[in-house]
């Protein structure tokens, strides 16, 4: 089965079951934050690190290595000086 999910206006698809930060990286996103001037992704891949976090449905600070994409989920960079 898939989930489809909404990153920046861009549909993507993946499996179910799969985190965001899956997602991203399965369709080509290596970074998707920016941080301090540089472009941030997944670091660590089990949510200690905090580069991959995103703004899921509105509430910002999401870890994509952590939370499990929902059909439907839009998804947008988060950008912190």
């Amino acid at each position: 089965m898939s989930v489809h999910i909404s990153f920046d206006g861009e549909q993507l698809s993946g499996r179910e079951g799969q985190s965001i930060g899956g997602i991203l990286l399965a369709n080509g996103h290596r970074t998707w934050r920016i941080a301090s001037g540089s472009e941030r992704g997944i670091f660590c891949g089990i949510g200690i690190c905090q580069d991959c976090v995103v703004t899921v449905n509105g509430a910002e600070g999401v870890r994509a290595c952590q939370r499990t994409a929902c059909e439907g989920d839009v998804v947008e960079r988060e950008v912190r000086a």
